[in-house]
């Protein structure tokens, strides 16, 4: 099924150049129908696939799908709207940011595909990097595989500078342990979202991940 067409990702690059209320008001029709309408549909979709190799996943689209609106309140750039469309689809949905799953991010030039974990409090962190030490062994073969490193290339995420004494040698050998975050992510060409094969290519991405994630998760308790 084609779910997105030309007028989505001209609509996402003209609201880029517009970034304003009125260009949006006299737009919004173009964007339910072009962006919001088939995004749900596809995300639903997207639940709907994934369902049998994802525990608990029981959400819809509403849960999953981030609103278009920006909050300015806390930002110097005060833009009114995202220039994407982004959901996580996972079982906690957009608001836990650390059960396995995958955000999806579309925007006029790219389709970006991320997994891992972004955003963890410091017993998340301290936990994880203690499971990691723990099987070093696992994990390195686990981002070395041959399909998840073509995919996903490595683990990224912000660092710290200093560790405590229980990690430092450890780190010796596996320098992620000085992440904050252990978040992955692939890119494609924004016209693949006009392709038949779509949501089967998403969940295969997915499928390459979830090794990783699961591991990632599995050290957060």
């Amino acid at each position: 099924m084609i779910y997105f067409t030309k007028d989505s990702l001209n609509f996402l690059k003209q609201l880029k150049k517009n970034n304003n209320r009125e260009w949006f008001n006299e737009n919004k029709q173009r964007y339910i129908d072009d962006v919001k309408v088939p995004f749900e549909t596809f995300i639903n979709d997207l639940i709907e696939k994934m369902q049998p190799h994802c525990n608990d996943l029981s959400i819809t689209a509403k849960d999953a799908i981030f609103r278009i609106y920006r909050d300015v309140r806390f930002s110097k750039d005060k833009s009114p709207y995202k220039t994407k469309i982004s959901a996580i689809v996972s079982p906690g949905g957009r608001k836990d940011k650390t059960i396995p799953g995958i955000y999806i991010e579309i925007n006029d030039t790219e389709i970006r595909l991320y997994s891992g974990l972004y955003s963890l409090d410091t017993k998340q962190l301290s936990n994880l990097r203690t499971y990691l030490s723990h099987n070093m062994q696992a994990f390195s073969e686990l981002i070395n595989d041959p399909q998840f490193k073509q995919l996903f290339g490595e683990i990224k995420g912000e660092k710290n500078k200093r560790l405590s004494k229980d990690f430092e040698e450890d780190a010796l050998h596996q320098p992620l342990l000085y992440n904050k975050q252990f978040y992955f992510f692939t890119s494609k060409p924004a016209k693949d979202i006009l392709k038949e094969n779509l949501i089967n290519s998403v969940v295969n991405m997915y499928l390459i991940a979830r090794p990783v994630s699961e591991f990632l998760h599995e050290g957060l308790y």
